[in-house]
């Protein structure tokens, strides 16, 4: 402390100086040390420094003075509080001084105080604001307007940042801001209008009405065009920074800008239409009447041009792109553009049209009849940066259309004559025809939207340009010309080229690859590396497009395949480059071999070196392995053999990295050259790869362990003796990867194939009966461990035992002739089990071999597997109901009768055989040969299912309704309408299993009975208003399962649905009872499920169909459930959420609602004698509702919000709140982050 005293003391000296350098040098110094985070000062030294920068601020020389008002940033979260107010009460003083110099000056500390000023410390930043405001409105009400001007300037910058804090003085402010409106200076309007809408963000609803009662009052008896056009402006302003709370003025104010938007005065209609844009944006459920309107003022303005004919200027056209310098017209002296308005109007109605395209998706199909042929005849415009903003208006129309391809994806649908789709492909040809001649332009910013909006269009049509690719070619040429283009014209013209190689089919290009490679070569060679790696992309594609892989080499080609190999090997052997052009010519030139390796026999000497060259080199040596992996693959056979005897250790060694990705690309690799260059590898080489798998063998990176196996799978295949050596370390891996819980799908896929392979290698100590009795190891361990038959199956995972048993019936099938000795010895075990996990397995190997092999001549076996349906342990009948429907997808014509005839016989094991049919159904339904041969039993099936619809068990109709709809899917044209019958039925037990039924045929996959469930959804969905509980909950279900399957199939209905949906969100009183449980009373809930359902629904209905949805409807629903019960306010914490990232704005107008449950939940005390679960579920939902403020924090300008702001006070003042707030904002951040990382990967 003393030591910085001393410092600062000898500073301040300096700056009494006399000398100017000496004062400016001690003021930088100081500057410096302010800046530093550890400096503490003493009071004594706070006292000085402020005094003398203060007095600095008088300085005479200009450079002190700037330095001294720099050091007052710092200097304010270093000081004590009351030696801010002094420095800001100074500041205000002069700011009123009669010298200019110390005004400006002293308004430029004031700005500086005001943005340093620290948001965390709120009772400084209200005394420094409370301080400031009072003195700066009597400044804004004084006739100096430079004071007046610099005054407004602190005010807004004070609004803006604490603008909530002012609250007490925001009365006083609208008092002194209101009159500026009509001041006779424009900058001090302009400035006012600022101020004005940084005050309606954080000021009470009473203030705002005021405001914009003044304003509209203000509007309508306005006399002078002047003070009109300041209202228009303010009440845009106004608009667009509280456009949450402007809605409800919307009728009010409409019909009076509409009727100004028609008068004779360019600016006053160029503010009309900025206003409207506003409108839209920001208040887009109020403004739906009035879109008509809008529209049709911006349709009637974008044309609006009386200085041009444009007729004329269409003559010339044909020349443009041939002439380096246009001829100065000398015609037009005596008419200068300087004095043309006109072109505001049409930029400002471009801009609305853009808004009014990017908030209205549900009227695409009507800009595409109206705006879109109006605003391509508008792409001959000749002011350049109007024609920009109508070419993203349009891009705007291209970018909802694509959201439309992504989100419906009902094929059907988007053929229809009236589909946005098919009126865009109408309409190509208008389209390049208009933009072609815009591409012949000089203007590189005109040249840059041309090939922006064919990007955008082919993105959105893929193919569209077929037809008109040779039409274009000259265009893209010019633009990739030196003469005629920038580095960013020519990568935008790269970048184009590309997209359209990807989208369209490679013949078209063939005829133009004399024209067309030159340029991409010449781009290749350009110095600027940006352009040089775009180029090598291209030339990427064009590779493939020249000779697809299954295609003959043309050859016509011969000469271009040469030029591109010369120019690519070129950048490949530069060491010296840019990394990203070194990439790029690595991956371009393994495309090249890969394609065209059987035409560079002669060039591989040369180029393969390099590769292996760039593999050591840690930087490249990822995109090399990936290039390699094309060049290995390739069907042309390109001769590896000279680099794999120096490659394979070096890949083998990255094996041992902590890189994932690149772990990931070698296994794939080492996979490829083991399969296709089997006669170059010898087992040394494969040695140094064998020895680094072991530890790659394990459930921590189940993708790793898939390829890991895939890789010894081709090896056993190939070159089994080099497994000999290693087998113990990788087997016993594999077993523990066996016994994983986590092993299931393409990891387990893998392993099963490993072992079929190692079981054919023959190797000692690896035959069958050997690999047999390890798998079976495990189990015999863990009976042995857990002997007592109480001890359950517990010791090893429920998975283990299923991925076990699929490798042992792998093994066996594989060897057929032991299949039966096999089964035998298992079913041994199944009749005299040591233990149920002994019972189990036996059970789970036969079912697996039964799948594969027909086992019906097994004569005991149906017998001893219903035997174990009568085990006590439940984890032995499952296993036995499974095993059943597995045994019988081997023989469906003995077994399916057979099990009939159980579930017909046998009432006390009905639910264990119905699974069984569950299993033989899933099986069957899963390949057209299953579904061919399970079809002559699907009568017999429906009928026996249909006689269990009606079953008291939910569990069981739950099955029965699962086994119908797969079923269903099998024959859809026959068995959908017989469901749809049985609609009518008067059980409301059978309505709930039929219903049910209905959710299991909805996939997320395109099915044959796609279009039937289009037309008759409506019919199941119709259950929702039934008078049974249980039909409406199951409707619910499937409701929600085709908003998150297949949107398409309801989203015409949701005008129907929504009501019947929002009806079961409300809790009802007739559904709550109290049950009495001893001496207490319970209140039990019959409509919370139903209520759970509806918000499920709710919530998936946002991510597949918001565009269909009224939001502030939806946001009604979402309040109530804010205050329902514990599992119903976590749901809806989630949908506040996701609706603060979906659609902020209409969230803004709501936040004081949402925030006063949110605020209810954490501030909630638990009863002080509750149990610990108490607590627990208290803790989440507080958990839940922070991730909900904290997403309502994140929405742009919700800080201004005054009720958001005192609760994040709150939270903060709150040790234990704080504490969760900040963890929630830890976790979100790192969610936010995973999805890049795992890119990375």
């Amino acid at each position: 402390m003393a030591t910085v005293s001393f410092q600062i003391a000898h500073l301040l000296e300096k700056m009494t100086s006399s000398d100017k350098d000496f004062r400016f040098m001690a003021t930088n110094d100081l500057m410096s040390e302010l800046q530093k985070d550890n400096i503490k000062l003493d009071d004594d030294s706070e006292r000085k420094v402020v005094k003398m920068l203060l007095r600095l601020l008088e300085d005479k020389n200009g450079e002190v003075q700037n330095l001294a008002v720099k050091c007052l940033g710092p200097l304010v979260n270093k000081v004590k509080e009351y030696q801010v107010e002094m420095v800001v009460d100074a500041l205000c003083n002069n700011m009123v001084s009669d010298k200019e110099q110390l005004r400006d000056i002293s308004s430029i500390g004031l700005k500086t105080v005001i943005s340093e000023l620290p948001l965390a410390s709120s009772s400084l930043a209200a005394n420094v604001c409370k301080r400031i405001t009072g003195r700066l409105s009597s400044a804004i009400e004084k006739q100096d307007v430079s004071v007046q001007l610099e005054a407004l300037d602190i005010l807004a910058d004070l609004l803006s940042r604490f603008g909530n804090l002012l609250i007490s003085f925001h009365s006083s402010i609208q008092a002194a801001l209101l009159p500026q409106l009509s001041s006779p200076r424009e900058a001090v309007r302009k400035r006012s209008i600022v101020a004005l809408s940084h005050l309606v963000t954080s000021c009470n609803h009473t203030l705002y009405a005021k405001i914009m009662d003044f304003l509209l009052e203000g509007l309508s008896q306005s006399t002078t065009t002047s003070t009109t056009r300041t209202y228009i402006q303010c009440i845009a302003a106004v608009c667009r920074q509280a456009g949450h709370r402007f809605g409800e003025h919307i009728e009010r104010v409409m019909p009076l800008i509409e009727q100004y938007s028609r008068k004779e005065d360019d600016e006053l209609r160029e503010h009309c239409l900025q206003a409207f844009e506003a409108f839209v944006q920001r208040c887009p459920k109020e403004i739906t009447p009035h879109i008509n309107s809008i529209t049709e003022l911006c349709l009637l303005y974008i044309t609006y041009d009386p200085n041009y004919n444009y007729d004329e200027g269409e003559e010339g056209d044909d020349g443009m792109m041939e002439t380096e310098e246009d001829e100065d017209d000398d015609d037009n002296e005596e008419y200068s553009d300087d004095d043309d308005m006109s072109w505001k109007v049409r930029r400002s109605a471009a801009k609305c049209l853009e808004a009014v395209i990017a908030t209205r998706h549900e009227m695409l199909a009507d800009f595409y009849r109206v705006l879109s042929p109006a605003l391509i005849a508008r792409f001959k415009e000749r002011e350049e940066n109007v024609k920009s903003d109508i070419f993203h208006a349009y891009i705007a129309l291209l970018k909802q259309t694509r959201q439309t391809v992504v989100t419906n994806h009902d094929p059907e649908s988007m053929e229809q004559q009236e589909s946005p789709f098919c009126m865009l492909h109408a309409q190509v040809p208008a389209i390049v025809e208009a933009v072609h001649q815009q591409m012949k332009e000089k203007s590189i910013k005109t040249r840059q939207d041309c090939f922006a909006l064919l990007r955008e269009l082919v993105i959105v049509l893929p193919g569209a340009l077929t037809n008109h690719i040779p039409t274009l070619i000259p265009s893209i040429l010019y633009s990739m010309g030196d003469k005629n283009s920038s580095s960013n014209m020519k990568i935008d013209t790269l970048t184009f080229v590309q997209c359209l190689l990807n989208t369209h089919p490679s013949e078209i290009f063939h005829p133009l690859m004399p024209v067309l490679v030159p340029g991409v070569i010449s781009a290749v060679g350009d110095s600027f590396y940006k352009i040089t790696a775009e180029a090598l992309v291209v030339l990427q594609q064009l590779v493939k497009v020249i000779r697809p892989l299954d295609a003959p080499f043309n050859m016509e080609f011969a000469s271009i395949t040469i030029e591109l190999y010369n120019c690519t090997l070129l950048r490949l052997k530069t060491a010296d480059i840019d990394q990203e052009v070194k990439e790029r010519a690595i991956s371009c030139m393994g495309q090249i071999i890969c394609h065209m390796g059987d035409f560079l026999k002669e060039e591989l000497p040369v180029c393969l070196p390099i590769f292996l060259d760039r593999l050591r080199n840690e930087i490249t040596r990822l995109t090399t392995i990936k290039a390699l992996t094309k060049v290995a693959g390739s069907p042309l056979n390109i001769d590896l053999r000279p680099i794999l005897v120096e490659a394979v250790p070096v890949l083998g060694s990255f094996l041992r990295k902590s890189q994932r990705s690149l772990k990931l690309s070698t296994l794939i690799l080492l996979d490829t050259l083991i399969k296709n260059y089997s006669s170059a590898v010898n087992s040394g080489l494969l040695n140094k790869v064998i020895v680094e798998l072991t530890p790659l063998i394990s459930e921590a990176d189940l993708h790793i362990a898939q390829l890991t196996l895939t890789l010894l799978t081709s090896i056993a295949h190939v070159y089994p003796a080099a497994l000999a050596l290693i087998s113990d370390t990788i087997l016993s891996e594999i077993i523990v990867l066996a016994k994983s819980p986590l092993l299931q799908g393409a990891a387990l896929n893998s392993m099963l194939e490993f072992f079929q392979a190692l079981a054919k290698a023959g190797l000692p100590g690896m035959g069958y009966r050997d690999l047999l009795n390890m798998l079976v190891a495990p189990i015999a361990s863990n009976a042995a461990a857990g002997n007592d038959r109480s001890g359950g199956i517990s010791l090893l995972h429920k998975q283990a035992f299923h991925s076990l048993a699929k490798c042992v019936a792998a093994l066996t099938v594989a060897w057929q002739h032991e299949a039966f000795n096999v089964v035998q010895q298992f079913l041994n075990d199944i009749q005299n089990p040591m233990s149920d996990a002994q019972h189990v397995f036996a059970l789970l190997v036969i079912g697996e071999i039964g799948r594969h092999v027909d086992l019906s001549s097994i004569g005991n076996l149906k017998q001893v597997i219903l035997q174990s349906f009568s085990s006590q342990s439940e984890e032995v009948k499952s296993a036995a109901s499974y095993t059943l429907g597995s045994v019988a997808v081997g023989n469906l014509p003995q077994y399916v009768p057979f099990v009939l005839q159980e579930i017909e016989t046998q009432p006390r094991r009905q639910y264990l055989l119905l699974h069984s049919l569950k299993e033989i159904i899933s099986y069957q339904s899963a390949t057209p040969e299953g579904i061919q041969a399970l079809h002559p039993f699907v009568p017999a099936i429906w009928h026996q299912l249909f006689r269990h619809c009606e079953c008291g068990e939910e569990g069981m109709r739950n099955v029965v309704a699962e086994c119908l709809g797969r079923l269903t899917l099998i024959d859809p044209a026959s068995l959908l309408p017989r469901l749809q019958e049985s609609l009518g039925s008067p059980s409301p037990l059978m309505r709930t299993t039929v219903v049910t039924a209905v959710k299991f045929t909805i996939s997320d996959q395109p099915k044959p009975i796609d279009p039937l469930l289009r037309q008759s959804i409506g019919r199941f969905l119709r259950a929702l208003e039934d008078p049974d509980i249980n039909v409406r909950r199951v409707a619910l279900v499937a409701f929600n399962s085709a908003a998150h399957n297949k949107p398409s199939l309801i989203r015409d209905l949701l005008d129907s649905l929504l009501p019947q949906l929002y009806t079961e969100t409300k809790v009802r009183k007739e559904l709550i009872r109290e049950v009495e449980m001893g001496p207490f009373k319970h209140t039990v809930d019959d409509g919370l499920d139903i209520r759970k359902a509806a918000f499920e629904c709710m919530y998936t209905l946002l991510d597949s169909c918001l565009d269909r949805i009224d939001i502030f409807e939806f946001l009604n629903h979402v309040e109530s459930g804010l205050k329902d019960h514990y599992d119903i306010k976590l749901l809806t914490y989630l949908m506040v959420a996701r609706l603060a990232q979906l659609c902020p704005t209409a969230v803004l107008q709501r936040l004081e609602r949402l925030v006063e449950p949110l605020r209810n939940t954490c501030t909630t005390k638990v009863k002080a004698n509750s149990v610990k679960q108490e607590y627990e579920k208290q803790d989440e939902l507080k958990r839940s509702a922070l991730r909900a403020i904290n997403a309502l924090a994140n929405i742009p300008e919700a800080d201004k919000n005054p009720h958001l702001s005192e609760f994040l006070s709150q939270i903060k003042s709150t040790s234990d709140l704080n504490v969760m707030y900040e963890s929630v904002q830890r976790d979100t951040s790192a969610s936010s982050q995973d999805p890049f990382y795992m890119d990375l990967s």
